[in-house]
């Protein structure tokens, strides 16, 4: 135990000081801002915990409107029992989003007539339950070709599991047991119907609802075995007349996860954008994220981040506790104290939870995106995550020649920010440079603009 103590005490001096080296270093940079789920007017949220055949899947709900007119179908490989449905909590959602959402950090330059530690120059210069229906109901479910295999209440949700023969049967059934599901459903039912795949199908128990005191309605969680590592979308495509956006949080004990009917790019990531992005870091992600979808020809989903759940850098939120990855759906965790070490935010994965999340977000409609996802687990534990740098440059007077480079060289940074910018988002490279004007200072930029004027800018 000694002998831990000595190395975790060393092993976080190390952090410590690498996080206060100068910009070359990657990460340990100051957590600024977050691109959430909040940015999407239309983003659905999936979190499926995998291990083998075994998933958990559970489904945030972003209906609005009344909630006596919330129906929900979903596909499934197998009749679902009630001891395989739960509803959980929003905030466990919530806690995925915050921790893998691509976010914003800033740096500051040092000084760069101070010098610098003597054992750290060579690794900088290195890095950059209901009753039974009467006959006659039974008979009629019959001759539509419908099987209510399972049919229980959970929560404040009441949950039947259906098998049909045709999709037009099974049209009409929900249709008559008061579903409300939008039109052209059947043409979407059939291929699952081919596929010998069951429906999920739940409503809101309304005294039931009123009862629980809930203001909104909870994820539903849905657990099951199955080769099949698929999520149905083309069922939420029924009456879209937009583009939809989607993000899945995979959790596994092995590695990333990615798309295998469809290309898995990863977001641009990693680089110096101009300092005053920091007060739009939406919009900027937004606009950039449609560049690249655009870009890439719409059909391909982006990774925005791949890490181990034990540790993050820089942080956007805590890693998950591992009570909280049980709620996630994650079942293959032994029993683990609650008191996860604040120091895991800043230390190597060798300190593993065995859970890696892959953050996924698709951007679809019916034409681009004609096919259910299919993902592949892998074994790759690469650290990956959506990061844009702010890097301020250093203030003060500078008298040694190493002084002096640095700031012959902020003019170059500068314009390289910005046709960073420009590149990312397609916007206007001469509105950029107004932009950056106001936020870098009149001295220095005064600077840039003579190299500008130089090479034949305006």
């Amino acid at each position: 135990m000694k002998i831990f103590r000595v190395l975790t005490s060393l092993l976080l001096t190390i952090v410590a000081v690498l996080c206060f080296a100068p910009s070359a270093w990657a990460f340990c940079g100051f957590y600024v801002a977050k691109a959430d789920t909040k940015l999407y007017n239309k983003a659905s949220q999936v979190v499926i915990a995998r291990n083998g055949d075994r998933t958990v899947l559970t489904m945030a709900n972003d209906f609005q409107g009344e909630v006596k007119d919330f129906a929900i179908v979903v596909p499934v490989p197998t009749v679902l029992q009630k001891e395989q449905v739960r509803v959980t909590e929003p905030k466990i959602i919530e806690r995925l989003d915050a921790f893998s959402a691509p976010r914003l950090v800033e740096y500051f330059d040092p000084d760069p007539c101070a010098p610098l530690p003597l054992f750290l120059r060579s690794a900088v210069a290195e890095s950059a339950g209901l009753s039974g229906r009467s006959e006659t109901v039974q008979k009629s479910d019959r001759s539509l070709g419908v099987t209510v295999e399972a049919r229980f209440n959970v929560g404040e949700y009441d949950i039947v599991i259906l098998s049909a023969k045709e999709s037009g049967g099974l049209e009409t059934w929900l249709t008559q047991n008061g579903y409300k599901i939008p039109q052209g459903a059947k043409q979407l039912l059939q291929p699952y119907i081919r596929s010998s795949m069951k429906f999920f199908v739940a409503k809101v128990n309304l005294d039931k609802f009123e009862q629980s005191g809930y203001q909104f309605l909870r994820p539903l969680q849905i657990s099951y075995q199955s080769p099949k590592f698929i999520l149905p979308i083309r069922l939420g495509m029924i009456n879209a007349t937009t583009e939809q956006d989607l993000i899945v949080y995979i959790l596994s004990p092995q590695g990333e996860a990615e798309l295998a009917n469809y290309r898995t790019v990863k977001i641009p990531s990693n680089v110096n954008i101009p300092v005053f992005i920091k007060n739009e870091f939406g919009e900027f992600y937004k606009s950039m994220f449609q560049t690249a979808y655009t870009k890439e020809g719409k059909r391909v989903g982006f990774l925005e981040y791949a890490w181990d759940m034990g540790s993050c850098d820089p942080c956007s939120a805590d890693p998950l506790t591992p009570e909280e990855l049980k709620e996630a759906g994650v079942f293959w965790l032994e029993n683990s104290p609650s008191d996860t070490p604040t120091f895991r935010r800043f230390v190597p994965s060798f300190f593993s939870t065995n859970v890696f999340i892959s953050r996924l977000h698709v951007r679809y409609t019916r034409d681009t995106f004609p096919e259910d996802l299919i993902f592949l687990q892998t074994a790759n534990r690469e650290q990956f995550q959506g990061r844009y740098v702010l890097q301020y440059p250093f203030e003060g007077s500078v008298k040694c020649e190493a002084g002096k480079e640095y700031k012959r060289s902020l003019p170059n940074r500068f314009e390289q920010e910005a046709q960073t910018l420009a590149r990312l988002t397609n916007r206007n490279i001469q509105d950029i440079r107004k932009k950056m004007k106001l936020s870098v200072g009149d001295l220095t930029y005064s600077l840039w603009e003579n190299v500008l004027s130089r090479f034949g800018f305006d």
